[in-house]
């Protein structure tokens, strides 16, 4: 296990001191550099106590190292075995800063300095007294060295050769034993100490930093990596480190410097747990020194290793390379693995905030990422690595308020005052609980929040649904949750990369099995749907996806959980992607949002969490489906657009259509908003096969109106109001079934609202349409609106002569309403175009014509009955014929009319003429008829 904050005496003291002796003579003994560095900075004296104890949001325990007198023995033991050609020191004593006592992992919230705010005060400049005062947040001055020298006399040229020698002995491949590399590396990191005035180490060492990172390779590959027994590994961390506070990095850079880096970090990381290591030792001992004591120091190394990266790191470039490096390690599975990689940042960060010194530009890409990753290891199931986050988190906290503090310019002035205003509020709330805010991830991000700007935003999104792929830990995934709807309640303004955010929610969310974080995780859609700013976004975005919606998308439509003054909003927007589709002109095939548009209003129907805004919005619901099956009437998925690589070769052969999309929908609809009797008479008189019928839509248009006429007046008159301005929107299809709709509505008593001049013309319209079925519904809507159309009789009549049978007989159905109202010479003419249809192949016109024709004889007054007797005599003869049809109906009707054209005449037809007897059979009769007409014709 990592070594634990309060005690890691002399690397949290402030120094770290290398000590090296210079030998009197060839062949003396030294005390090795490696040994007084050990000794200093792996001993086990406490950090002197403070004039008071400072606050620990810990589980109270003062974690020590160690006494190391084991392994320091057994380390001096192997050292004393080097002679001076091994290692050439001086005997000057070397106090490298770190971090100082008083910042240790106090968490007081103490916020003094923030009463300088003042809220509202836009006319006052931001300082640096805003910024809360958090222990730690102002930094101690630095030196123009990154370490403070004590009685550092320079190495003369001597030392400064033989050390040359040493080094360029290692690079020729002479470092076989463990003493050899340890005396590679000690003359390495001795040498280290004249480069700030020796040109020639100067130049040896830049010259050969390729070398040198590639011996450093070689010997961390070296290593055992699944056990811990020599000081190489701790020696090449205190090489880097030293190398680095002269400014000679040899981790970041070139590409071998990056591996480099990942080599030594993964060279620590991932040794076995303490536990492990201890078993390993006691059952291979090696006699040389304790392992969890080894361990310590090595680990100890490591983190100051890191910390000398950070020393002076005014872009923060060099913290960023830390986070990359780290990350993958900060998200392992395995608990030991996570603790060391989240003790190591903690390190970073802590040494950071106590020497930060920030220039511009700032290189730091990575605040939202690593926001989002310590808080989540805040609610680590592990102990240690939520206490290890839980600092991190403070000090990321100070170096966060400096860092927006140092880039914020006058247009953010007031956002950052607010954030810090913000801040403020929450860090009193939490004052007296610091231990329960350190540990709460979403109190953490509601603090963090109002610092990220929108990429960073992004980014502690992208990385809390990341974290969601932790299957091992619930825990992790439940602090994920409620992070993620944390964030978005509180910066729901402030995304930019919605869609990605979205990609990031529909990949994830079918790894998540808990019913509360996937709850939370559709919550966090709802926000962003349901934000006028992100609706649209939201929408087109889950509108991508293959149809039918798998289970987890269908999920999330169906399980929107959205305020009620949104609902209607979003409903809304949905409803539009698909009328947009509508409004085109057809096009050759149809756009697929169009068909993943109804499909999403299905699941949101099944669902029933938009309940009232389905009320609400039930006209243009029903009447948007209605329209989009006539759309969908002999379309299978083929003729549909879909956007390339969208559905795999199996999933594109699928046998559903935008038929079955738009039916279901239209289906659930109804039944959602109590439309249960309507549902029943469609089931009864197969509507909806006549709706899905290329030549019966408008039939199964004419029935749901009816039917919801007849059932829900009330909603019939929602559909009523709703359908004057759909009238006129859209391509054919939107229109007719729109007007199919509208025209049965008239006999509804709200009709009468309607402006009857506004129906009538519309109708004429209809009428003269190049589309039959235009003039069938304008007939239609004439018959339905029993309201005075004298004005359309010439209109009606001429659509006596049409060749389309439903027109003709739409034609006679008016007519027979008016026929009492018309003037003679409307009538007249009528008369003549229904004596041309006497005989018509088609009986039910033949039939009707003969009807019409008997009325319009009804309905002459007595002075023009003159006028028309020679068009009566001219129908006897043609109707004395049709009375003998094979048509039952036909001849019955003959007969009738014929009656009535008797009367007219006031001729008295024999008995004869009503046998149903044919002529064929009873020629007596036939004759005696013939006489009677011979008769007449004479009088």
């Amino acid at each position: 296990m990592p070594l634990s904050r309060r005690g890691r005496g002399s690397r949290l003291a402030g120094s770290r001191a290398a000590t090296s002796s210079l030998p009197a003579g060839r062949g003396a003994l030294s005390i090795s550099h490696t040994q007084l560095l050990t000794r200093r900075r792996h001993s086990s004296e406490q950090v002197p106590p403070e004039s008071e104890p400072q606050a620990d949001f810990r589980s109270g325990k003062w974690l020590q190292e160690p006494a190391t007198g084991d392994a320091r023995d057994s380390r001096q033991a192997l050292r004393a075995r080097m002679s001076s050609k091994h290692r050439i020191c001086s005997q000057e004593e070397v106090v490298i800063p770190y971090a100082y006592d008083n910042d240790s992992g106090s968490v007081d919230l103490e916020l003094s300095n923030l009463e300088t705010i003042k809220k509202g005060s836009s006319s006052i400049e931001l300082t640096d007294l805003d910024i809360p005062d958090i222990p730690g947040l102002h930094c101690e001055p630095l030196s123009d060295s990154p370490r403070h020298l004590t009685r550092q006399d320079p190495l003369n040229e001597a030392i400064v050769d033989k050390l040359i020698q040493s080094i360029q002995r290692g690079f020729s491949g002479e470092l076989k034993g463990e003493l050899e590399k340890l005396t590679f590396l000690g003359s390495l990191s001795s040498l280290s100490r004249a480069l700030p005035y020796d040109e020639t180490t100067e130049s040896f060492i830049h010259s050969h930093i390729a070398d040198i990172v590639h011996t450093l390779n070689v010997l961390v590959q070296e290593e055992r990596p699944h056990s811990l027994s020599s000081l190489v590994r701790q020696e090449v961390f205190v090489t880097i480190a030293d190398l680095s506070y002269q400014d000679v990095h040899l981790l970041f850079g070139s590409e071998d410097r990056a591996e480099l880096f990942s080599l030594v970090i993964k060279s620590i990381i991932t040794l076995p747990s303490v536990r492990t290591l201890t078993q390993i030792q006691e059952i291979m001992p090696n006699g040389t020194c304790n392992t969890e004591c080894l361990y310590r120091q090595t680990f100890q190394a490591f983190s100051e290793m890191l910390q000398s990266l950070v020393v002076k790191d005014p872009y923060l470039e060099n913290l960023d390379t830390i986070i990359k490096h780290l990350d993958p390690w900060l998200q392992s599975v395995k608990d030991h693995e996570r603790e060391r990689a989240t003790a190591g940042m903690t390190q970073v960060l802590k040494c950071l905030s106590r020497h930060l010194s920030l220039k511009l530009p700032l290189r730091f890409q990575r605040l939202g990422h690593l926001v989002a990753l310590m808080a989540l290891l805040c609610g680590d199931p592990q102990e240690n690595v939520a206490e290890e986050a839980a600092e991190s988190i403070h000090y990321l906290l100070h170096i966060t308020l400096r860092l927006k503090y140092i880039i914020h310019d006058k247009k953010n002035q007031q956002n950052l005052k607010r954030a810090l205003t913000k801040c403020r509020e929450f860090l009193e709330l939490y004052s007296s609980a610091a231990k329960c805010f350190y540990s709460c991830p979403f109190r953490i991000a509601q603090v963090f929040e109002g610092f990220l700007d929108s990429n960073e935003l992004c980014q502690f999104i992208m990385t809390t649904f990341d974290t969601l792929k932790n299957l091992n830990h619930p825990c992790i995934q439940r602090s994920a949750g409620e992070l993620l709807l944390t964030l978005a309640k509180n910066a729901e303004s402030r995304f930019e990369k919605v869609p990605e955010i979205m990609g990031v929610i529909c990949a994830q969310l079918s790894i998540i099995s808990q019913p509360r974080v996937r709850q939370q995780i559709i919550n966090t859609v709802s926000l962003f749907i349901s934000r006028p700013k992100y609706t649209d976004i939201v929408l087109s975005f889950l509108l991508c996806h293959p149809v039918p919606y798998n289970r987890h998308l269908a999920e999330v439509w169906r399980m929107l959980a959205v305020e009620l003054p949104s609902t209607t909003w979003i409903l809304w927007r949905l409803l539009r992607k698909l009328q947009k589709c509508h409004n085109e002109p057809a096009q050759e095939k149809m756009a697929y949002v169009a068909v993943a548009a109804t499909d999403a209003l299905y699941e949101v129907f099944l669902g029933n969490r938009l309940r009232a805004a389905t009320f609400r919005l039930f006209p243009q619901l029903l009447m948007t489906l209605l329209i989009q099956i006539h759309h969908s009437i002999g379309l299978t998925m083929s003729d549909v657009d879909i956007p390339s690589g969208l559905y795999t070769e199996q999933e594109a052969s699928s046998e559903v259509t935008p038929l079955c999309f738009a039916m279901q929908a239209t289906k659930t609809l109804l039944l959602r908003t109590c439309c249960l009797q309507e549902f029943n008479i469609m089931e009864k008189n197969k509507g909806w096969d006549l709706l899905g019928g290329k030549d019966c839509h408008l039939q199964g248009v004419f029935l749901l109106a009816n039917a919801l006429l007849e059932r829900n007046r009330l909603l019939a008159q929602k559909v009523m109001y709703l359908l004057v301005p759909f009238l006129n929107r859209g391509n054919d299809k939107h229109k007719l079934t729109s007007a199919g709709f509208f025209v049965e509505l008239l006999r509804s008593p709200v009709a009468k609202r309607l402006p009857s001049i506004y129906s009538v013309a519309r109708f004429k319209d209809w009428l003269q349409d190049g589309n039959h079925l235009f003039r069938i519904l304008g007939l239609r809507g004439l018959y339905n609106l029993r309201e005075d159309i004298k004005s359309l009789l010439p209109y009606i009549v001429d659509s006596l002569r049409e060749t389309d049978k439903k027109i003709v007989l739409s034609a006679i159905q008016i007519l027979l309403q008016l026929v009492r109202t018309m003037d003679f010479t409307t009538l007249a003419a009528m008369m003549r175009t229904l004596f041309s249809l006497f005989g018509d192949v088609r009986p039910d016109v033949h039939r009707f014509s003969m009807t019409l024709f008997g009325a319009a004889i009804k309905s002459v007054k007595n002075p023009d009955k003159k006028s028309v007797e020679k068009q009566v005599l001219d129908s006897l003869v043609p109707l004395l014929l049709y009375s003998q049809d094979e048509n039952d109906a036909v001849a019955e009707e003959s007969k009738r009319v014929l009656t009535i054209c008797a009367q007219f005449l006031k001729w008295k037809l024999p008995q004869e003429v009503y046998s149903k007897d044919p002529w064929h059979i009873r020629p007596t009769e036939a004759g005696t008829i013939c006489r009677f007409f011979v008769l007449q014709g004479e009088n």
